[in-house]
């Protein structure tokens, strides 16, 4: 396993055991998680932006559009950006209200953007998007022309300033509480994918593709 560099900025100051900087650790969680939130200051504002992204190696990437202000504003001004990923697995119900938690896994990085222009990349990347939304997805459908290439733009972070923090396991009561006569426990959650809806448009005769015969099944 190989640590990433504790800098001002990923410390984590409160409850630090519960850190990580272990770059493992850091990439399960981004592969896992499907969406971030993405922030940095313009001027005297703040501004941020949920949006997918993907890991590949160690970079993180996003896409937009290439009319899209923040992406063009990130590859004028290069500002540093924040970006954050969070997984909840499960809401820790203590005895006491102030004990009340959250299980979770949870990323920040922090890096400046660097436009991507190889083609050979751009297409990699844009490839691995469709197939962590929906594997056996891209050779499926209709790849972009080259009017949608254009239209496209794809961003990429350097993964070496992140962190991960996570909580597991039971409520953590003061002492005396535990003798109270009141339920604690943890209710599990996770993300759930439904047996899908086909378009009200849909050619007749198309069938329902074998890579999504078994979603929304248990």
């Amino acid at each position: 396993m190989s640590e990433l560099e504790k800098t001002k900025r990923t410390a984590i100051t409160r409850l630090p055991k519960r850190g990580s900087y272990d770059a493992d650790t850091i990439h399960k969680i981004l592969d896992e998680a499907l969406f971030c939130t993405l922030a940095y200051s313009r001027g005297e504002t703040a501004f941020q932006i949920p949006t997918g992204f993907i890991r590949v190696g160690e970079k993180l990437y996003i896409h937009g559009s290439v009319g899209s202000f923040y992406m063009r504003e990130l590859v004028s001004s290069k500002p540093v950006v924040s970006i954050g990923v969070m997984l909840v697995d499960g809401l820790v119900l203590a005895r006491s209200a102030f004990h009340h938690s959250v299980n979770y896994r949870s990323v920040v990085l922090f890096g400046q953007p660097e436009l991507v222009t190889d083609e050979a990349e751009l297409y990699a990347v844009l490839e691995q998007f469709t197939e962590k939304i929906c594997p056996g997805r891209w050779a499926d459908i209709r790849k972009p022309n080259k009017g949608e290439w254009k239209a496209t733009m794809v961003l990429s972070f350097d993964i070496n300033e992140a962190s991960a923090k996570i909580r597991i396991g039971a409520p953590k009561d003061d002492e005396e509480d535990y003798d109270l006569d009141i339920w604690a426990g943890v209710i599990p959650t996770s993300f759930e994918m439904k047996t899908p809806v086909p378009d009200p448009a849909l050619k007749e005769g198309v069938k329902l593709p074998d890579y999504l015969k078994d979603v929304g099944k248990l």
